[in-house]
């Protein structure tokens, strides 16, 4: 299983690379909105939580065994702002199965960045770890991510309705998922060796 702390994807806008901690404004920017937190795993995120997560995803940087998790903030290449942040996380190697999950600024929604950063992220899962099968977790009030993983060939394998209580509202979860053979390219992934071992992958744009 591939491996490299110093992973970077370019894509036509964007470069996803891992964090650094002078991403924690940044960071604040889109975790303290309201409309970011509902669809969250929680609903309170002050500077001090948002920076304790940001000195741990700084550290989550290989997958070198099941379990490890990859963080890469979204950089929009123009601004050089970071707009949001992808994960890809190695759940089973038996079966090679991963989980992508993600987060976006809503100031830089409707651009086509999301779906643009997290291709590259499934096409990175595929085509440089050799995952089987690559999953997604949504809400269900959360159409707008449910309608970008179908865009991208995710078919939804599960809807799970009230199947448990959260912050005294229920629950519901869409469950997606695509393999390796169905993920269809026009142009494959490749990878770029530069110095002192960085490597760049480089991606062209889903619109």
């Amino acid at each position: 299983m591939a491996s490299n702390k110093d992973l970077a994807i370019k894509t036509e806008r964007l470069t996803l690379r891992p964090f650094k901690k002078s991403d924690l404004e940044a960071m604040m920017a889109y975790h303290a909105l309201p409309e970011v937190q509902r669809y969250l795993d929680w609903k309170a995120r002050d500077r001090v939580e948002v920076e304790s997560a940001l000195q741990s995803m700084v550290k989550q940087n290989r997958l070198t065994r099941p379990g490890d998790t990859i963080h890469l903030a979204v950089v929009e290449d123009d601004s050089e702002a970071v707009i949001g942040q992808i994960a890809l996380r190695w759940t089973d190697a038996t079966a090679g199965q991963a989980e992508v999950r993600f987060i976006f600024n809503p100031e830089f929604r409707r651009q086509g960045y999301a779906s643009e950063a997290v291709s590259a992220v499934i096409g990175l899962g595929f085509e440089s770890f050799n995952f089987h099968r690559i999953f997604a977790i949504c809400a269900g009030k959360n159409q707008a991510s449910a309608r970008l993983l179908k865009k991208l060939g995710m078919r939804l394998e599960a809807h799970y309705r009230e199947h448990a209580l959260f912050q005294g509202e229920w629950d519901e979860e869409l469950h997606f998922a695509i393999l390796d053979r169905e993920w269809k390219r026009s142009e494959k992934v490749k990878e770029f060796p530069q110095a002192k071992g960085k490597t760049t992958i480089s991606s062209p744009m889903v619109a």
